[in-house]
């Protein structure tokens, strides 16, 4: 999840035009200007508005519900929002734009919030708030079938969703094993449910989440990978990086943090 050179002026304004419509939410200014909004004076993409790009579905990171868009990520940026002054916009859009950087190169967002790992790679063309999640890989399956590592696999089919650290994981010790890329998570589990591959890998976090109201699902191994998840923004935008930072300290200090993760996971965070 290369620095790329600037677009010439007229095809960046023709792109944020296009773009204007992929919003999750109408936004109050155009998607091209740029605003000061909040405490600090921050520039944002569009006045009056804290745009987050995302990549759905990724619950109970960020999943649409009843037309609106809900989750553990969605519910921390708000606070981000609301500490500034200004609503959240989240723009749906498709992972490899948010971990390559290229929407940040576009002013498609401000920040992204897609349950991302932070790795060095993804490090040089943006740059991450302080940890706000610990995550590792998992493997989903059937029940019934036990599979502890992903060199169980071999000879089977293992899907993993594009771009990830998941894929990662499983191009590393999948030796032998027939590996299938999905463009998002929702096709991934789709993909284990309908017996379309063997198993699944992706962060902990979606799969036990996606066994609660599935029990034909089964996760049958974690891998201790030690990663951990940041919140993003444009290479340089120390300042909403900051408030960033500032927000979640607060949210975990007076308990917020605490109440927001029971009512995402079941439970408060572990220290």
């Amino acid at each position: 999840m290369s620095a790329r050179s600037a677009l010439p002026v007229i095809a960046v304004a023709a792109a944020l035009t296009v773009l204007a419509g992929c919003s999750a939410t109408t936004s109050a200014g155009s998607a091209g200007s740029a605003g000061k909004q909040g405490s600090g004076g921050l520039e944002l993409v569009s006045a009056g508005t804290l745009t987050t790009c995302t990549h759905l579905p990724y619950a109970p990171f960020q999943v649409k519900k009843g037309g609106k868009v809900v989750g553990f990520d969605v519910d921390l940026i708000d606070l981000v929002a609301k500490d500034l002054g200004v609503r959240q916009e989240i723009v749906n859009t498709p992972f490899e734009g948010i971990e390559t950087g290229q929407d940040f190169t576009i002013r498609k967002c401000d920040l992204a919030a897609a349950g991302m790992t932070i790795t060095p790679a993804r490090d040089k063309v943006m740059d991450f708030s302080d940890p706000y999640f610990d995550a590792t890989q998992a493997l989903l399956t059937k029940p019934g079938r036990n599979y502890r590592k992903v060199e169980d696999l071999k000879g089977r089919k293992l899907g993993y969703q594009k771009a990830t650290t998941g894929g990662v994981y499983a191009k590393k010790h999948g030796q032998g094993v027939e590996l299938v890329e999905f463009e998002d998570l929702g096709l991934l589990l789709t993909a284990v449910k309908s017996g379309q591959v063997e198993a699944g890998i992706n962060d902990n976090g979606v799969l036990f989440d996606y066994v609660k109201e599935n029990p034909d699902t089964t996760v049958t191994a974690e891998f201790d990978t030690g990663e951990r998840y940041g919140f993003a923004v444009r290479t340089g935008n120390e300042a909403l990086r900051k408030k960033i930072n500032e927000v979640i300290k607060k949210a975990r200090s007076e308990g917020s943090y605490d109440r927001l993760h029971k009512k995402w996971f079941g439970t408060t965070a572990q220290r």
